[in-house]
């Protein structure tokens, strides 16, 4: 696996001639069909959603589960990214109207039953997740009162997992107390809490006491999570009486002193929002020590990074898709929080890292017509202790349509009738695209 000095990797967007070229996979119209051919499988009496594809054999078939899921949000979102390509492309060049309007149907049909979640689950901290379909009716519509309601409903289930001496909301509840586990995935669904806020306003007493329920979780994270050489740990374990750390260590990676890649992501993800959030530089550091050590220990025959970065070489470890898109779309969120701070070389810096990642995930992963799967994407994996390898994952779906909206949002890709190409037109300084996207995100 590649070790890359930083000096190198900040040097090489200086070096390069031009952006690198960006797939022109991410706007297959393979995309939109696989998620409206899903979306007819919904059955309103006893809804279930796709996870990930089936491992004996592997022929790319979802395989269905009961709401009460951690990824059941990933397919309506999903849905209703693809309408948002549709309004970013407003003449039907990479998405249809039609389309795109039964895309925000279904993803509206596949939300109904989340709702049902918002006070009693199983899914604890990752109703941020469960959320993300209402996340994006509020990013097309402020005024959806209905979208505002669950949000704020589901925030205040995620605010009762909060415990004020531990300073973080709690994941699982598999522990013995006083064991408190948190785990690296957190940093994503915290954001619902500033979502909420922004919906409630100042004025509301949840306003500052939601911030700070963030701020909090993100504060304790930097510190027990995060090692000193920018790596993570999976699951930090508390004491929930007295605040202490118990162990520190992984479920889902290959040891307590390994980097699961997935988690890498999430962090990167995770972080770079909480400097959106706030302008804490702190964070936007964080994500970039997170960002650096992602990309410095990446293989170097496919960018796309094994399960675990510590994984054994022999034999030859799974690598995991949803891990590259997820870590590609940080990289393209810290791109444009880099730009908003005035850096533009890390900016560029970011952007190149995230289109290269792109490229060789749909080099790696990206399924054909041909191929007969109904995911966009294989070679994930879901948790390889449990030999969960070589899928697709419908949150590696959901984060590979995000990176391909983001790049139109940011100006770096084009919509085009014809051919569908798509080109680079951005030219450094032209931050247009970026400040806007950096600003309603």
């Amino acid at each position: 696996m590649a070790r890359l000095p930083f000096s190198v990797l900040v040097l090489a967007p200086l070096l390069a001639a031009a952006i690198p070229q960006i797939p022109i996979e991410l706007y297959s119209p393979l995309i939109p069909q696989k998620l409206l051919a899903t979306s007819q499988k919904f059955t309103a009496a006893n809804p279930t959603y796709p996870q990930w594809t089936t491992i004996t054999p592997s022929d790319g078939k979802w395989v269905f589960f009961k709401t009460d899921t951690w990824t059941s949000g990933f397919f309506p979102a999903s849905l209703i990214l693809m309408y948002e390509r549709g309004q970013l492309c407003g003449d039907g060049s990479l998405v249809s109207q039609q389309d795109a309007a039964t895309s925000l149907s279904e993803g509206r049909t596949w939300s109904v039953p989340l709702t049902g979640l918002e006070t009693n689950n199983s899914v604890k901290h990752d109703v941020g997740f469960i959320s993300f379909p209402f996340w994006e009716e509020i990013k097309i519509n402020p005024a959806n009162a209905t979208a505002a309601t669950h949000i704020k409903a589901f925030a205040a289930y995620l605010a009762g997992r909060f415990n004020p001496t531990v300073g973080c909301t709690k994941s699982w509840d598999n522990g013995t107390p006083p064991e408190f586990e948190v785990i690296i995935d957190n940093m994503v669904n915290i954001e619902l809490f500033f979502v909420a806020a922004d919906l409630l306003g100042p004025a509301d007493p949840n306003y500052s006491r939601y911030r700070f329920m963030a701020t909090s979780h993100a504060d304790h994270t930097m510190v027990n999570h995060i090692r000193p050489d920018g790596s993570t740990y999976h699951v930090v374990t508390y004491d929930q009486n007295t605040g202490a750390v118990l162990h520190q260590g992984t479920a889902q990676g290959y040891s307590d002193s390994s980097t699961w890649s997935r988690g890498q992501a999430w962090g990167m993800y995770g972080f770079t929002s909480m400097y959106n959030r706030t302008g804490n530089a702190t964070y936007l550091d964080t994500a970039r020590r997170l960002s650096t050590w992602y990309i410095s220990h990446l293989p170097e025959d496919n960018l796309v990074p094994f399960w675990d970065f510590n994984a054994p070489s022999t034999p030859t470890p799974p690598r995991d898709t949803s891990s590259a898109t997820i870590a590609a779309s940080a990289m393209l969120f810290l791109s444009q929080m880099e730009t908003k701070a005035g850096n533009q070389t890390g900016s560029d810096l970011w952007r190149d890292h995230a289109i290269s990642l792109l490229r060789d995930t749909v080099s790696l992963g990206f399924k054909s017509q041909n191929a007969g799967w109904e995911s966009i994407l294989s070679n994930g994996t879901a948790n390889n202790p449990v030999f969960n390898n070589n899928t697709g994952l419908t949150y590696g779906d959901y984060y590979f349509i995000k990176a391909g909206n983001m790049l139109l949002e940011m100006g770096l890709a084009n919509c085009s009738s014809g051919s569908g190409a798509i080109t680079n037109p951005y030219t450094p300084g032209n931050t247009t695209h970026t400040e806007k996207s950096a600003a309603g995100f």
